[in-house]
Parts: C-alpha cells; sequence; structure tokens
C-alpha cells in the first residue's frame, strides 16, 4: 500500500508541475492565476508532508510544513476569486495571520503542539465551509454555464478530500499514519488536479475573463437568432414595465415570467448582453433608476432605505455595495454631489 500511495503522489506532483508551467504562460486574469498557483504549489507541499517515503530532509522541512498548511487558505482564495466574490479586507488579513501564529507556536512551544493541531484543522475546516458555502449559494446567480458546473462539483470534491481528512485527522490524528487513508487521500488529490487541468487547459474566455468592474444596463445586442430575438424583446419590455423591482427576483422566476427555459434567459443575458451574474443585470436598471431619484429635487428627502426597497433590495446593506460599485460613491454622497450641482 505504501508503494501504491507514494506512486500516486508522484503521480499528482507531475501533473501539479504540468498545471503550473502551464499557468505561467496562460492568459488567466491575474488574480485568479495567482491565487490557483498559490493552490498547487501549497498542495505539493502538503503531498510531500503527509507522505511517510517522501519526507524532506531537515532544512527544507519548515517552509513545505509551513506552505502545506497554508493549502486551505489558498483554495478559499482561489473559490472567491473563480466565482468573483469580494473578501472583506479584514477577512484575507485574519485567516493567514491567525494560521502562521498557529504554526509559529507549534513550532516554538512543544507543549502546546495538540492545541495548535486541533486549532490550525478547525480553522481550515471552517475555510472548507464557507468556500463550499459561497460556491453552492452563488450558482443560481451565476450566469456562466461552465462555471455553474464547476460550482456543482467543486463543493463535492473538496468536501471529499479536504473536509474529509481534515475532519478525520481531528478525530483520529494525522492520515500519514494510517497507509490505505494515505493513499485514499493521495488518490484524492489526484482527482482534484486532473479536474483543475482540464478547467486550465481548456480554459474560456467567460470562465478566466477579468470582469467587468462596473454594472452596465443592458447594451446594443448583434446576431440574434429569431428566436433569441423575441426573447430579447420580451425581456426588455419586462425590464422597462420595472420588473426588476420585484423583491428577490431570480433568474428561475423571470424565466417562468417569460415562458422560457431558464437555460436560454441565461445564455441570452450572459453571452449576448454581456453580464457575469444575474445580480448584475439587475443592478443595471436599479441602480439607474436610483440615480434618478437620488439626484431629483423633489425626492431629496425621501430615505435611501425607502429607495432600495422600491428597487427590489431585501436590505440597505446589498443596496449600498451594488451602488458603490457601480458609481464608487456611497448613495448619500451621491445625493449631495447630484443635489448641489443641480
Amino acid at each position: 500500500m505504501a508503494l501504491v500511495d507514494t506512486t500516486i503522489r508522484l503521480l499528482t506532483l507531475g501533473g501539479q508541475i504540468m498545471l503550473i508551467a502551464v499557468l505561467l504562460v496562460s492568459r488567466t486574469r491575474r488574480d485568479l492565476k495567482i491565487s490557483l498557483l498559490g493552490v498547487l504549489i501549497s498542495s505539493m507541499a502538503y503531498l510531500i508532508n503527509s507522505s511517510t517515503t517522501m519526507a524532506p530532509p531537515l532544512p527544507w522541512r519548515i517552509p513545505i510544513d509551513f506552505l502545506s498548511i497554508s493549502t486551505t487558505v489558498w483554495a478559499w482564495v482561489f473559490a472567491h476569486q473563480l466565482f468573483e466574490r469580494r473578501i472583506a479586507g479584514p477577512l484575507l488579513i485574519a485567516a493567514p495571520i491567525v494560521l502562521t501564529i498557529l504554526w509559529i507556536i507549534a513550532f516554538t512551544i512543544p507543549a502546546w503542539q495538540w492545541f495548535t493541531f486541533y486549532a490550525i484543522r478547525f480553522l481550515s475546516l471552517a475555510l472548507v465551509i464557507h468556500l463550499i458555502t459561497i460556491a453552492l449559494t452563488g450558482r443560481a446567480d451565476d450566469l456562466i454555464e461552465k462555471r455553474r458546473r464547476i460550482r456543482m462539483y467543486l463543493p463535492i470534491f473538496v468536501g471529499l478530500q479536504v473536509g474529509g481528512v481534515l475532519t478525520y485527522e481531528l478525530f483520529f490524528g494525522a492520515t500519514d499514519n494510517v497507509p490505505s487513508i494515505s493513499a485514499i487521500n493521495a488518490m484524492l488529490i489526484l482527482i482534484l488536479v486532473l479536474g483543475a487541468g482540464m478547467a486550465v487547459l481548456t480554459a474560456d474566455r467567460d470562465l478566466f475573463a477579468k470582469p467587468a468592474t462596473n454594472q452596465q444596463p443592458i447594451r446594443p445586442v448583434l446576431n440574434l437568432s429569431p428566436s433569441e430575438t423575441v426573447l430579447h424583446d420580451k425581456l426588455i419590455a419586462a425590464m422597462e414595465e420595472g420588473q426588476y423591482r420585484a423583491p428577490s427576483l431570480t433568474i428561475a422566476t423571470l424565466a417562468s415570467q417569460l415562458d422560457t427555459q431558464e437555460h436560454r434567459l441565461r445564455a441570452l443575458i450572459n453571452k449576448q448582453l454581456g453580464h457575469r451574474n444575474f445580480s448584475s443585470f439587475l443592478n443595471g436598471y436599479r441602480i439607474t433608476e436610483a440615480k434618478d431619484k437620488l439626484s431629483d429635487r423633489t425626492h431629496v428627502d425621501l430615505p435611501i432605505l425607502t429607495i432600495a426597497m422600491d428597487l427590489g433590495y431585501g436590505s440597505l446593506a446589498p443596496f449600498n455595495r451594488a451602488f458603490r460599485a457601480e458609481t464608487g460613491l456611497t448613495p448619500s454622497d451621491f445625493r449631495k454631489e447630484a443635489i448641489d450641482q443641480n
């Protein structure tokens, strides 16, 4: 079993080296490339560090050990980049700092190793759970078909491999103590690497392209088929009637109202109108109307919360985020500037 485990790990390491080479010369956007390189390099360190037959010499053991425990942080960051989710600044700083402090304590205070062992794994497990959550909860809003498939399969394999290993170690200790568990662990990593390889080697503009920095309303559409033209006209009519103001509007609900299949509506909004998420499509209309109301002197005393609720937002926070992403200003600052200029 030890030979099988070592063979699988060597195959996986070879695949990761190939992926790194491909990724370095690819046109993948910079933030996604950096985070994926971090995942590949740290998971290579984990493969070496968790093996009983591939233990590195002492000078290399310390940096390899540190890199290996950072795998979940890199995977968590990569998921945010891939799914175009903003990471809160304090959280992005706190997660690696806490992990680093725990790792330093483990090496410098032997009596605390039991505490750091469990603390590191609980923190890593929390990041994995969050990764799975953002993958699944954002799937309905995602308009890119290939990324929607990744949102479905990634949680399964990450949950099985990373989540499964972390849970096992919390209850039974390190996986390298049991050759059969170690081999299964290595096999699951190999499957993840093969999946990542297919994504990178077949990368398309939709999946790895740089997202737009602001939300834009519908733009002129060219080369529509007859059926797309009909659906496009129905969609524009619904938006002009104010359908975008409906609270908690989903693409499934809108597709039903337009009497069309959801995948056809997703394809139209994504490939023809240029939106990567359904929320960005709605925000194009909602923020345009919000700017009109905030600039109108007759609505100067209308509470911003009322404007947000009238436009279909469930609370003030998502409205503020969407408005700031579009204009670079908070709604109150935008209103002040607009009223002063008028």
